[in-house]
């Protein structure tokens, strides 16, 4: 039987199902592959792999898309790996410069300036801006990066009262039923013990890995988070 490619994130976040995932029988049925977010979706919107852990922003580009799990990169308020980082208070922000591994963070900043800070901003690509995205292991200990820093999940959830999804487990094709049972075991055994992972992460100055992956990351991919998933969609399109 032909294995199912899976592309996956290196972050530490998704350390978690990773270890679930190698401590499971499932190895032994997938090709599991490393990459960024937006390159995750980017092979999944391809169909060069099956499947993959992709921003909810990805969802939008696919025909086809089966959530294959009860799992998912997400929080409930405060999230500690995404961030806009501004010369300026958030209020007076006119210009953002985007980060290239996240389209969903992407939109959530432009949905946050535009619906919480009624900003009408410019978006770049490169260049200078007021303010700059960044996710994941490169914003840890980097609370001083800017003089004003905001954290999407506590602003998503002032906004909207609803916790977020960033990224789900999502196919592009139908996958066999006793496959998403296996693999969804496999993701509840690693996020039932996330912070076994931090021996495998090299340490940050003033950053605190066992919060981080206990209180700050909500692995359960609840009704709450599908309807945050579906209104963050209505707010994408209008972007």
């Amino acid at each position: 039987m032909k294995k199912i490619s899976i592309s996956a994130v290196s972050y530490t976040n998704t350390l978690p199902f990773l270890q679930g995932i190698r401590n499971s029988a499932v190895m032994d049925s997938i090709e599991l592959s490393m990459d960024y977010p937006s390159e995750c979706a980017r092979r999944v919107i391809e169909g060069e792999v099956d499947m993959g852990i992709i921003p909810v922003a990805a969802l939008l580009k696919l025909s086809e898309y089966h959530i294959i799990s009860d799992y998912c990169i997400g929080s409930d308020g405060t999230v500690n790996s995404v961030f806009i980082y501004s010369q300026k208070p958030a209020e007076d922000i006119t210009s953002l410069r985007l980060d290239p591994q996240s389209r969903t963070s992407n939109g959530l900043a432009q949905i946050l300036l535009k619906h919480y800070w009624k900003r009408e901003i410019r978006v770049v690509n490169d260049g200078p801006a007021d303010a700059f995205v960044l996710i994941g292991d490169r914003t840890f200990g980097q609370d001083d990066l800017a003089p004003f820093v905001y954290d999407m999940g506590y602003y998503w959830k002032e906004l909207t009262g609803l916790p977020f999804a960033y990224a789900v487990w999502v196919s592009n094709k139908e996958l066999p039923q006793d496959f998403v049972a296996e693999f969804n075991r496999a993701l509840a055994d690693g996020v039932s013990h996330p912070e076994d992972v931090i021996n495998q992460v090299e340490k940050v100055k003033g950053f605190d890995y066992v919060t981080y992956l206990t209180k700050y990351l909500d692995y359960e991919l609840t009704d709450e988070k599908r309807e945050a998933i579906d209104r963050y969609h209505e707010y994408y399109k209008m972007l």
